[in-house]
């Protein structure tokens, strides 16, 4: 796939087009073995309090219905982070937070911080000391503007566009391939929860620090690419590209007695309906048909369900 190919892939992603891609409400999920009694499970914290490009009643409501029907109690955290506002929930889940100066459209170079240095240092004390943490951030400007909260927990997002060797955004990670490893997520609780494969739409990549203590969920294969614009969706032949083979796009972290999940693509979580011809993208795609296992079985991993 060309530069204008992958333009056109994901400029529905876009501030200006962002009424295009809505949430599925028809979306229905089904949890035939929920792991808690409904409305009995751990708190679930979705993050509205930065310019999210994903919120609980909004882009990730298909998100927060699968969860439900899990047994989690789900609401919305519209507070700075906190030791007080963080203290409300078991887990938080922070989706394609943003600065203000994309909130009108894509900024160019430099993408500032989401989160200011002192709501950093909360969310990295309050994991710490037991929280969880499903950090989600996709494609540039989003992967830079989460780009310090992921570097608390030794993760180096990559602000830019992944891709495969033949240019697409959209990939496949399967464990046939070893691109989805066999991890405690992908296998679950037992053979019923197994994961085999998992599509992701248009996202960033990102590394590990040497020392840190986590897992690679979702790895880029041999022949994969990072393009590298000044300006989100514009690209040319000038475009800086770098070699992406084993970076990451899925990992689950262990830091203190805390759990980070990090993803560098969002839509993989939920249900959308994406342009004129509302084309099915996330959870409802017919090649992401295993993706919605793969949301329980990571959240089972973040309540300590999962070793």
């Amino acid at each position: 796939m060309q530069w204008g190919a992958l333009a056109g892939l994901v400029v529905l992603l876009t501030s200006a087009a962002a009424a295009q891609q809505v949430a599925d409400t028809g979306f229905a999920p089904a949890v035939e073995r929920p792991a808690y009694a409904a409305d009995r499970g751990p708190k679930v914290a979705i993050d509205e309090a930065h310019l999210n490009f994903h919120t609980a009643d909004g882009g990730y409501a298909p998100f927060a219905k699968l969860l439900r029907l899990d047994g989690y109690q789900v609401q919305a955290n519209r507070d700075p982070f906190t030791a007080g506002s963080l203290g409300r929930a078991d887990i938080l889940v922070v989706a394609n937070a943003m600065h203000k100066q994309s909130e009108a459209d894509w900024a160019p170079l430099p993408t500032l911080s989401a989160f200011t240095a002192q709501e950093v240092a909360a969310a990295e004390a309050w994991v710490r000391a037991g929280g969880s943490l499903l950090l989600i951030a996709d494609h540039m400007p989003l992967a830079g503007h989460a780009e310090a909260l992921a570097a608390a927990f030794g993760v180096r997002f990559q602000n830019g566009f992944a891709q495969d060797s033949a240019g697409n955004g959209q990939l496949t990670f399967r464990r046939s391939d070893s691109s989805l490893p066999s991890t405690v997520v992908a296998n679950g609780r037992d053979a019923g929860e197994r994961v085999d494969a998992v599509t992701t739409f248009t996202g960033q990549a990102f590394r590990l620090d040497p020392q840190v203590k986590g897992q690679a969920l979702l790895v880029l294969p041999a022949g994969s690419r990072l393009l590298l614009p000044e300006v989100a969706f514009q690209f040319s032949d000038r475009t800086p590209r770098i070699p992406a083979a084993h970076l990451l796009q899925g990992a689950i972290v262990y830091h203190g007695r805390g759990r980070v999940a990090l993803l560098g693509e969002a839509a993989m979580l939920t249900a959308q309906l994406a342009g004129p011809d509302k084309r099915p993208m996330g959870m409802n795609a017919p090649e992401a048909r295993e993706n919605a296992r793969f949301a329980l079985n990571l959240l089972h991993w973040l309540s300590a369900l999962l070793p």
